[in-house]
C-alpha cells in the first residue's frame, strides 16, 4: 500500500503495541472467565446462555452484534461520499427495535423456540418453510455479513499496519474462533458488553480529535462543500469524460430526507424501505433475536432494546461525521476520481471513500490512542463475526443437521455446530474479492442493496405470521418463493452488468436496474404480502388449537396447543430417547474409556465443554415431559418504567429526525 501515513503508516511504536496486547488479554480473559462459569455442555447452555442474561448485557450485545467493522468503514465511507443521509439506516432502528421488544419477542418466547425457522415450523407446520429460511439466512450471513466484516476489517488493517489482506483476516479469525467455539453464547454476550464500551470510548476519542482538526461543527458545514480533489484536471480527456458531479460534494449532503427521484437515498426509501429491511434484521434475524431470547424476563428484553436504541443514536456522530471530516482533510485520497490514483491509494479503481475512517485513525490519532482505535476496530470485527458464527452455527445445527440425523446426541450437535463455523469461514473468504468491487466500492450500499433484494419476503412472512391468524403454510411458502424470484430477477442482472461508477456507468437496462434498491424493497414487500394473503385466503385456514401462543392476539392463551409439527417432534424425541438408552447401556464402557483417556484429551474435552457429567446432560430435557409454559407477565412498576422510557426514546428520535431532515 502507498500513501498510508506521512510516517509510513505502520503502527509499530511501543505505546500502540502495548494497548493492543492489553486489549487482547482483557477480551480473552473475559471469554475464559465466562466459559468456566456457564453450562456449555448442553444445547440450552451453549446456544441461549441458560436464559439468565439481564438487560444491560442484552442491550450491549444487541448493539455490539450490530455494529461491526463494516459500519465503521461503510458508514464513514458513504458519509464521505454523499453526506449524512446514510445515518437514516441507524436512526430508523430506534423505532424498529421497540417493535422487537414489545411485539415480536413475547410471541417468540411463548412459542418456546430457539431459532426463527423453528418458530415458522411451529406456526405453519411442515418443513419446507423452515428449511428455506435456514438456507437463505445462511446465504445472507455469508454474503452480506461475514465476508463484509472480514473485508472491512482487512481494509482498516491494511491502512494501519500494511499487512496482506488475507494474513490479517486469518489472524483475526483464529482469535475470534478461540472464544466463539469454546465459550458459546454466554461468553459472546459478556465479551460483547466489554467491547461495547471499548468501541464507544475509542470512537468518541477519534471524533473529538477529528472535529478539533477540522475546526468544529461549523467548519464542517462550510468546508465539506469545497472538499474536491484537484488531480482530476490532469487526467487524459481522451480516456475519461468526467462530469463535475463525480467529484463535487452533494448540495443536500446535510439533509436526511432527499429528493424522491434524484436523491442517492430518496426519502420514500429512507422512511419505508429501510423500515422493511429493519423488520427483517431486527425482528426476525437469528443473530439479533437470539440475544433477546437469552434474557431472563420480558422486562429485561424491553429494557435491553431501549438501551440498544439509545446507543444507535451514536453512529451518526461517531462514524458518519468523521467520514465527512476525512474527505475535507484528505480530498485527494478519500475523494479521488482518477482510476489510476484510486488504484494506487486504496487498491481499487472505482473510488477510495472506504478508507475515510482508517485514514483518520492513522493520521490524526497520537501514539497509544492509535493503538486504541485499532483495538476498537478489532473489537467491532470480532464481536460481529463471533455473534454471526454462533447464530449461524445454531441455525445449521438445530434446523438442518437435525433433519439429517434426528437421533443426534447433544454432544454431536455441539461438535457439528463448531465444524460448520469453519465451513462458512472458508466460503466467506472466497467471496471477499466480489465484495471488493461491488456497488462502485461503496461497502454500505452493497450490504443494503443485497438485503433489499432478498429480505423483504422474509420480513413480510414474519410480520403476517405474528399478526394475521388467517395466514397459512401454503400462502407463506408461495409468498417466499415468489418474492425470492422477484428479488433474484433484480439482483442477478445487477451483478452481471455491474452497478457501475461515475466514470464508467453500468450497462444494466433502466427497466431492470433503474429503480432505487430501497424503492424496490417497498415494491417487493407489498407484492409478497399480497401474494401471501391471496393464496392463504384461497386455501384452508389453520385452526386456533394450533395457534395458541404462536400469534400476537393469542400470546396470553392458556389453552393447550397441538403443534402442527408434533409428528416430527415426536420422531425426534423417540430417536433421542433411543440414543440415551444406548448411552445408559454403554455407560460402564464409557466410564472405563474416560479413565483411560490421556490428560491432554480430558483437558481438550473440558475446554470445549464436551466432558463432564453425562447425568447432567440426561437431566437437561426429560423426554416425554412437557415444557413449562413461558411467563411473559410483568410487574406493573417495571412495565410502566420501560414503557415510559420507550416513549422518551421515541421523542428523542423524532426530534433528531426533524432537526436533520
Amino acid at each position: 500500500m502507498e500513501g498510508l501515513t506521512s510516517d509510513g503508516g505502520a503502527i509499530s511504536n511501543p505505546a500502540d503495541i502495548t494497548v493492543i496486547v492489553g486489549y487482547f488479554v482483557m477480551v480473552i480473559s473475559v471469554g475464559i472467565w465466562s466459559m468456566f462459569r456457564t453450562n456449555r455442555g448442553t444445547v440450552g447452555g451453549y446456544f441461549l446462555a441458560g436464559r439468565t442474561m439481564t438487560w444491560w448485557p442484552v442491550g450491549a450485545s444487541l448493539f455490539a452484534s450490530n455494529i461491526g467493522s463494516g459500519h465503521f468503514v461503510g458508514l464513514a465511507g458513504t458519509g464521505a461520499a454523499s453526506g449524512i443521509a446514510v445515518g437514516g439506516f441507524e436512526w430508523n432502528a430506534l423505532f424498529i427495535v421497540l417493535l422487537l421488544g414489545w411485539l415480536f419477542v413475547p410471541v417468540y418466547l411463548t412459542a418456546g423456540v430457539i431459532t426463527m425457522p423453528q418458530y415458522l415450523k411451529k406456526r405453519f407446520g411442515g418443513t419446507r418453510i423452515s428449511l428455506y429460511l435456514s438456507v437463505i439466512s445462511l446465504f445472507l450471513y455469508i454474503f452480506t455479513k461475514i465476508s463484509v466484516d472480514m473485508f472491512s476489517g482487512a481494509v482498516f488493517i491494511q491502512q494501519a499496519l500494511g499487512w496482506n489482506m488475507y494474513v490479517s483476516v486469518i489472524a483475526l479469525l483464529l482469535i475470534t474462533a478461540l472464544y466463539t467455539v469454546t465459550g458459546g453464547l454466554a461468553a459472546l454476550m459478556y465479551t460483547d458488553t466489554v467491547q461495547t464500551f471499548v468501541i464507544i470510548a475509542g470512537a468518541f476519542v477519534l471524533t473529538g480529535y477529528s472535529f478539533a482538526e477540522v475546526g468544529g461543527y461549523g467548519s464542517l458545514l462550510t468546508k465539506y462543500s469545497a472538499a474536491m480533489p484537484s488531480n482530476f484536471s490532469s487526467m487524459d480527456p481522451q480516456r475519461y469524460n468526467i462530469s463535475p458531479h463525480c467529484y463535487t460534494p452533494r448540495h443536500d449532503a446535510f439533509s436526511l430526507l432527499r429528493d424522491p427521484t434524484t436523491g442517492d437515498l430518496p426519502w420514500p426509501g429512507v422512511l419505508f424501505g429501510i423500515s422493511i429491511g429493519g423488520i427483517w434484521y431486527w425482528c426476525s434475524d437469528q443473530v439479533i433475536v437470539q440475544r433477546c431470547l437469552a434474557a431472563r424476563s420480558i422486562t429485561h428484553v424491553k429494557a435491553g432494546c431501549i438501551m440498544c436504541g439509545y446507543l444507535k443514536l451514536l453512529p451518526m456522530f461517531l462514524m458518519v461525521f468523521p467520514g465527512m471530516i476525512s474527505r475535507i482533510l484528505y480530498p485527494e485520497e478519500v475523494g479521488c476520481v482518477v482510476p489510476e490514483v484510486c488504484k494506487r491509494v486504496c487498491g481499487t479503481e472505482v473510488g477510495c471513500s472506504n478508507i475515510a475512517y482508517p485514514k483518520l485513525v492513522v493520521t490524526v490519532m497520537p501514539s497509544g490512542l492509535r493503538g486504541l482505535m485499532l483495538a476498537v476496530m478489532l473489537a467491532a470485527l470480532m464481536s460481529s463475526l463471533a455473534s454471526i458464527f454462533n447464530s449461524s452455527s445454531t441455525l445449521f445445527t438445530m434446523d438442518i443437521w437435525t433433519r439429517i440425523r434426528a437421533q443426534a446426541t447433544e454432544s454431536e450437535l455441539i461438535i457439528v455446530g463448531r465444524v460448520w463455523v469453519l465451513c462458512i469461514v472458508a466460503v466467506s473468504i472466497c467471496w471477499i474479492p466480489v465484495v471488493q468491487v461491488a456497488q462502485s466500492g461503496q461497502l454500505f450500499d452493497y450490504i443494503q442493496s443485497v438485503s433489499s433484494y432478498l429480505s423483504p419476503p422474509i420480513a413480510s412472512v414474519f410480520l403476517l405470521a405474528v399478526f394475521v391468524k388467517r395466514v397459512n403454510e401454503t400462502g407463506a411458502f408461495w409468498g417466499l418463493i415468489g418474492g425470492l424470484v422477484m428479488g433474484l430477477c433484480r439482483m442477478l442482472p445487477e451483478f452481471w452488468f455491474g452497478s457501475g461508477s461515475c466514470i464508467f456507468p453500468s450497462q444494466c437496462p433502466f427497466l431492470v436496474c433503474g429503480i432505487h434498491y430501497l424503492h424496490f424493497a417497498i415494491i417487493l414487500f407489498f407484492c409478497t404480502s399480497m401474494l401471501v394473503l391471496l393464496v392463504s385466503y384461497c386455501s384452508k385456514p389453520i385452526d386456533d388449537q394450533h395457534l395458541h401462543r404462536l400469534v400476537f392476539s393469542l400470546r396470553h392463551s392458556k389453552e393447550e396447543r397441538k403443534d402442527l409439527d408434533w409428528e416430527q417432534e415426536e420422531k425426534g424425541r423417540r430417536a433421542r430417547r433411543e440414543a440415551k438408552e444406548r448411552m445408559r447401556e454403554n455407560n460402564d464402557v464409557a466410564v472405563v474409556e474416560e479413565k483411560e483417556k490421556s490428560g491432554i484429551c480430558r483437558l481438550v474435552g473440558s475446554f470445549c465443554g464436551l466432558g463432564g457429567d453425562s447425568k447432567a446432560h440426561e437431566q437437561e430435557e426429560p423426554e416425554g415431559s412437557e415444557q413449562p409454559m413461558p411467563d411473559i407477565s410483568e410487574k406493573a412498576v417495571w412495565k410502566n418504567t420501560v414503557d415510559a422510557n420507550a416513549i422518551i426514546m421515541m421523542a428523542v428520535a423524532v426530534f433528531m429526525w426533524g432537526y436533520f431532515a
